[in-house]
């Protein structure tokens, strides 16, 4: 998700990086995080809906939140934090959640089972924010109930983009056994992060933290032509803007093509690396609350005006504006079908089946439904119907 701020420092809703922090800032920020916390515990003397109805989301955001500890990485950016263990979400020595199923537990860096094993790929939705527990995820579900033929393995990465969702399978695919199936689960992050200036996109598009990384790179080229040493005055914030950054921002149209082509693109090269083996490999566009449909459920709405309120005081939003402020255009419905159309046409010329399940949900539900724990992840109970959907339109079965 992507909050424009100030391009130069290319904010970004979901993993911020605001750059170089001042002592006031930190300060600042940490006053704002005893907000957020407040707010969400219910210790702010209003009660909090998000306390009452996702008290889960208090461990998310410890270490998997938007303003939680990242844990940076080579190659991938940044992953989960490994062997973490709680009574709502655990992680293997890697970082890969576990899923649960009839045959026990599994993990890509953990237990292992022989073969074959079914995977599901994307970003958060994916990964299982907002569940309770472990055994409350897509992957889980599946393994468990919808789809029971082999074992589902979770291989999700919170706020990955397309080329980090490929990135994870090619450094980790040797710990895997025979792979049967690949679900891609995935979408909305590339759309959102096509919003960033052009000059944060690169050949293979914008990520989350995106500001932070090329800042510290501007500090360390600045040392080293200065001082001739990447070690001299370091906490001193020496980055120049040269001027030559294009920190235009493209319209609508050209962010759908945009998130069309780089989605697609990677979906060849996956194409490419699971064809060889067999490997059933599908596409689907996941579920956005206002891609579902117009108004949400009443709990859904007592926790998106909560949220908003939250955003408005800086606190997950450093720009103060709403989820509508910073998404307004492409969280609506007609967004999110050309969207869709450009993905299917893609997919169709690849021979990769594809699936829209916005559309799909809406029908699945009545209007006092309540399947979102914020505006992208679910309650356990839209997981589970998530789940079904997949294995019947997908012939998971």
């Amino acid at each position: 998700m992507v909050v424009i701020v100030d391009p130069r420092r290319c904010a970004v809703a979901g993993l911020v990086g605001l750059g170089h922090r001042t002592g006031e800032d930190v300060e600042m920020l940490n006053s704002k995080l005893r907000v957020g916390r407040s707010i969400a515990s219910g210790d702010s003397g209003a009660a909090s809906h998000r306390a009452k109805l996702t008290p889960q989301m208090l461990k998310y955001e410890e270490k998997f939140g938007i303003r939680g500890e990242i844990r940076w990485l080579p190659y991938l950016m940044y992953f989960h934090h490994p062997s973490y263990s709680s009574e709502v979400v655990n992680t293997d020595r890697l970082g890969f959640r576990i899923s649960k199923g009839a045959g026990g537990q599994a993990s890509a860096g953990g237990r292992v089972p022989k073969g074959p094993v079914r995977l599901l790929v994307g970003s958060s939705t994916a990964f299982g924010i907002g569940a309770t527990k472990d055994e409350a995820t897509i992957a889980s579900r599946l393994w468990s109930r919808h789809a029971t033929k082999a074992p589902w393995l979770n291989f999700a990465g919170r706020s990955h983009n397309s080329t980090q969702e490929l990135l994870l399978f090619v450094l980790y695919r040797h710990l895997l056994p025979q792979i049967e199936e690949i679900v891609i689960f995935s979408g909305f992050n590339n759309l959102g992060l096509s919003r960033l200036p052009r000059s944060q996109q690169g050949d293979h598009g914008a990520f989350f933290n995106c500001g932070e990384y090329f800042e510290k790179m501007a500090q360390l080229r600045y040392l080293r032509h200065r001082n001739g040493s990447i070690f001299d005055r370091f906490g001193e914030r020496r980055s120049r803007v040269t001027g030559s950054e294009d920190w235009s921002v493209p319209e609508l149209a050209e962010q759908i093509a945009n998130a069309a082509e780089l989605t697609v693109r990677h979906l060849e090269a996956w194409k490419l690396l699971t064809s060889a083996a067999g490997t059933k490999l599908s596409f689907v566009l996941q579920p956005m609350a206002t891609w579902v449909r117009e108004r949400p459920a009443p709990q859904e709405k007592l926790l998106f005006d909560e949220l908003d309120r939250i955003d408005a005081q800086g606190v997950w939003s450093p720009s103060g504006r709403s989820f509508q402020g910073m998404f307004g255009d492409i969280s609506s419905m007609e967004t999110r079908r050309r969207y869709s159309d450009a993905l299917q046409n893609g997919c169709e010329i690849l021979g990769v089946p594809f699936l829209d399940l916005n559309p799909v949900l809406a029908e699945a539900v009545g209007p006092d439904d309540w399947l979102f724990v914020d505006r992208i992840h679910f309650t356990d109970g839209g997981y589970d119907l998530v789940s079904g959907l997949l294995a019947t339109h997908l012939n998971l079965t």
